[in-house]
């Protein structure tokens, strides 16, 4: 869809283009740093550009001699009032009320669809997200992980990408192991066994319980005596299944499904680290050699070892990195690579939403994409900060070893999914949150999702009181009635397009929700004008003309609301409770 901003950036491509032709200009300027973005003092007009300050130094001119280039053309436009050089090379807007007002209209054809844009146009995006080991049900250390990568990936599905779903499962490390010997601990105790105390060193949780009971009653006693290697990897392939589903219903409690669950231990068996071994060394980026021994280590402390190592500082990492093992098995960024490579082949870009714990394996790992794939594909990883819980003041720790952790599905439950999705993005991934049992649902303007959902509460309560009045809220409305401060909300309204673009070029999903407390606080604010001067009210039962206008306006932001908080993952509130 064409959008306000978008067709201003048309225009001013095409009087640069004019330009160039005149010969004002040289041909060829690198024009992709040209924007056009609201001022940031709205008294200062409608639009901005900062055409004339980027481009200044290629055409070599000063900024300003260029703004007053290009400023009266802008000015000619119909669509324009008036177009003013300002500071160092920008050009303040002024649009014709009449823009803003077929805005509105725009919102309103364009319903759901407002703010969908071609940008993506159709390339695949891979969002891998969550993949948190399989050793139990999912806790609220994954959930912030979850969120962001979900809203991303429907905000790319938005911006115009062909976006896959992807959870990578960690089969093939130590940790599944502990998990087998956890489970047939619990597989004893569901045959009468009493087993005691958990051992130091294995999964206590209750949520192995029922995986006992299942593996009892699919074998048995058969593997009560049995030594270690006779279950061992048949209770590991069981017990991680059941992990599987219990992690898929904990998910689907926030709404998140993947469309793949791919498996290290899979990956490992096909050869596919092998491949991608192979394609790193007929590229000449792997070699034998020994590692230098790390920072603080003496000669006494540090025995070097012959490995096979990845060169992976060519591409920006500190140091080389072990692909194999001494013993001949693969390390994890081995089994990194190929996986990589595995998702490489089916998409054009890949984003990662990682742990902030995984920051030391950032540049290795897209060190090793950008060899394997001659940097067509790119890698962007984001962090993720942890995630702080309070009850009443007081921390919430939490331990999966110690089994006291507090678990995605409790807190869906006690607070349910759209509070839990749209706090998770209040702040961004690489800043820490603090997530308050009592704050996320105190009926507060200092709490964005009650404050979010209840400006869309009241949209919805409008329509139906107008009805009630006897004013039909679908007929036809003359927007001509509208005055400046409402249209200021128009304004507001019409950037949601440009919020979208924005997040989704820079892997932002919380730009969404940052973006939707500013729209509802700016229309409180114009309700409780309503407040302070009856005549300022969205609905006067006495004025059927001027309240359909105002509900023309209250509907535009409330299809916003609802387009921005659908990329969120969050349903509208109807009515508040």
């Amino acid at each position: 869809m064409s959008t306000i901003y978008a067709r201003f950036a048309r225009h001013i491509d095409a009087l640069l283009d004019e330009l160039e032709r005149g010969g004002q200009l040289p041909a060829g300027l690198d024009r992709r740093a040209v924007a056009v973005e609201p001022p940031r003092d709205p008294a200062h007009g409608d639009l901005a550009t900062n055409a004339a300050m980027v481009l200044a130094k290629g055409a070599r001119t000063n900024p300003r001699a260029l703004a007053d280039l290009i400023a009266p053309k802008l000015a000619s436009l119909d669509e324009v009032e008036s177009a003013e050089p300002a500071g160092p090379g920008f050009i303040n807007l002024r649009l014709a009320p009449e823009i803003w007002r077929q805005e509105l209209v725009t919102i309103r054809e364009a319903g759901n669809d407002y703010g969908r844009l071609a940008l993506g146009k159709g390339e695949r995006v891979n969002v891998e997200y969550v993949s948190a080991n399989p050793t139990g049900p999912m806790h609220m250390g994954h959930c912030r992980g979850a969120v962001v990568g979900d809203a991303l990936a429907t905000l790319l599905e938005h911006a115009g990408f062909a976006v896959t779903r992807e959870y990578y499962v960690n089969d093939a490390g130590g940790q599944v192991d502990i998990l087998a010997r956890s489970a047939w601990l619990r597989y004893r105790e569901a045959l009468g066994e009493d087993i005691g105390a958990i051992p130091e060193g294995l999964y206590p949780g209750d949520y192995l319980k029922p995986v006992g009971f299942r593996l009892a009653e699919l074998y048995g006693p058969k593997y009560l005596e049995a030594p270690e290697s006779e279950w061992l990897a048949l209770f590991r392939r069981e017990t991680v299944a059941q992990m599987l589903d219990l992690i898929r219903a904990d998910l689907a409690l926030l709404g998140i499904h993947h469309d793949i669950f791919a498996s290290e231990a899979e990956v490992q068996a096909s050869g596919a680290v092998d491949r991608a071994l192979e394609t790193l060394r007929a590229k000449g980026l792997v070699y034998e050699g020994m590692l230098e021994a790390p920072k603080g280590e003496t000669p006494d402390d540090w025995e070097p070892v012959e490995l096979t190592l990845f060169r992976s500082t060519r591409f920006g990492d500190d140091q080389d990195r072990p692909i194999k093992k001494s013993d001949g098995s693969w390390t994890y960024f081995g089994a990194d690579a190929a996986y990589h490579l595995q998702k490489a082949e089916k998409a054009d870009h890949l984003i990662n939403i990682w742990g902030a714990d995984h920051a030391g394996t950032v540049k290795r790992v897209q060190a090793a994409v950008s060899a394997l794939t001659d940097g067509r594909v790119d890698l962007d990883i984001k962090l993720v900060q942890m995630v702080r819980l309070f009850r009443a003041g007081e921390a919430v720790r939490m331990g999966k070893r110690l089994g006291n952790f507090v678990t995605l599905a409790d807190v869906v439950r006690e607070v349910g999914k759209d509070v839990v999705r749209f706090m998770m993005l209040t702040r961004r991934a690489d800043a820490p949150l603090d997530f308050d049992f009592a704050k996320v649902v105190e009926a507060s303007k200092d709490n964005p999702v009650f404050y979010v959902q209840y400006a869309h509460a009241r949209i919805s309560s409008l329509h139906r009181k107008a009805r009630e009045a006897g004013i039909e809220p679908d007929k036809e409305a003359d927007l001509a009635l509208l005055d400046d401060e409402e249209l200021a909300l128009v304004k507001l309204a019409a950037q949601f397009p440009r919020i979208v673009e924005g997040a989704a070029s820079a892997h932002e999903p919380h730009r969404i929700a940052f973006y939707l407390s500013e729209l509802a606080a700016a229309f409180h604010a114009q309700w409780n004008r309503g407040n302070d001067d009856p005549k300022r009210r969205f609905l006067l039962e006495n004025a059927p003309e001027i309240t359909r206008a105002r509900l023309e306006l209250a509907s535009a932001i409330g299809q916003i609301i609802r387009n921005g908080l659908g990329i969120m993952g969050v349903a509208a509130a109807e009515e508040m409770h």
